[in-house]
């Protein structure tokens, strides 16, 4: 069912993975582009960075259930940040603690961020492991020392990966904690489309798993490689040389032939192959 009415959003920043999430601007007056609002998460209040907005918009055109959809609360004040900024000491604090006790305790998990809500009422704790783990003596070792509510998340490689951060392969900042909001199925074949060597050390990330570009790159490479010939298709070239694609370099148009056991490869221009080869 559509939904005519538009409402007011702010596309705000939380440093909780690092989302991108729209949160409706409600009776709160006067939120522009740059301002630090606090915003309810899943941790409880905390801040929230304005990167887009106010604007209106149809909650269908977000794909978000329009009471899924939450205000935001007020404009930070400076008692807020204030806090946010006493709250960065305790969580380093509390990252330090707790991966003492999570070696003390020998649990098989890594510790990725620790966040606190902005009255400290609760402590959540992100993490990876590969197995369940029972951190009911780390939890009880953190809520002894920080005398508040405490919470064990546990989340997939590549959340972690998007809550840490790093530089990918291409030297860039990985592109799930620059700009991805959400994770998109990826497989193989993407990369053989892209004629990318099936090595996983080049087509995997920081997490371990297929490259996010992968996914968000395909159509582009789909419509460039449109001329190319396949790999394992025999052709010829205009200086009349004929071969087998091994591979091919869509950005530079260029496709790599094996001309024989003894003659070994060569590097030819797209535009200078004209026909398969006669069979």
């Amino acid at each position: 069912m559509k939904v005519d009415s538009k409402i007011d959003v702010c596309f705000c920043r939380i440093d909780i993975g690092f989302l991108v999430v729209p949160f409706a601007v409600g009776i709160v007056e006067n939120v522009s582009l740059g301002d630090f609002v606090v915003v309810e998460t899943e941790v409880g209040e905390v801040l929230a960075y304005v990167l887009k907005g106010p604007v209106s918009i149809n909650p269908d055109e977000l794909g978000i259930p329009v009471e899924e959809i939450q205000p935001i609360l007020r404009i930070a004040t400076d008692e807020d940040i204030r806090r946010h900024n006493e709250n960065l000491l305790l969580e380093g604090e509390a990252f330090k603690f707790c991966k003492e006790r999570i070696k003390h305790h020998n649990l098989p998990m890594k510790l990725l961020r620790v966040k606190s809500s902005l009255d400290r009422k609760r402590i959540m704790f992100f993490f990876c492991s590969e197995t369940r783990v029972d951190f009911r003596a780390l939890v009880r070792d953190l809520a002894r020392k920080y005398r508040t509510r405490i919470e064990m998340r546990q989340i997939g490689v590549r959340d972690g990966a998007k809550m840490v951060g790093g530089l990918g392969p291409c030297g860039q900042e990985i592109c799930c904690r620059r700009f991805l909001n959400k994770f998109e199925s990826i497989s193989v074949r993407m990369a053989k489309d892209q004629y990318l060597m099936l090595n996983p050390s080049k087509i995997s990330g920081l997490c371990g798993r297929l490259m996010c570009c992968l996914s968000f790159e395909l159509d582009v490479y789909l419509d460039l490689a449109k001329d190319f010939p396949e790999v394992g298709e025999k052709v010829k070239t205009l200086q009349g040389i004929e071969g087998e694609v091994v591979s091919a370099n869509i950005i530079d148009r260029t496709v790599i032939i094996s001309i024989g056991e003894r003659k070994g490869q060569m590097v030819v221009s797209v535009d200078e192959i004209i026909r398969e080869a006669k069979t």
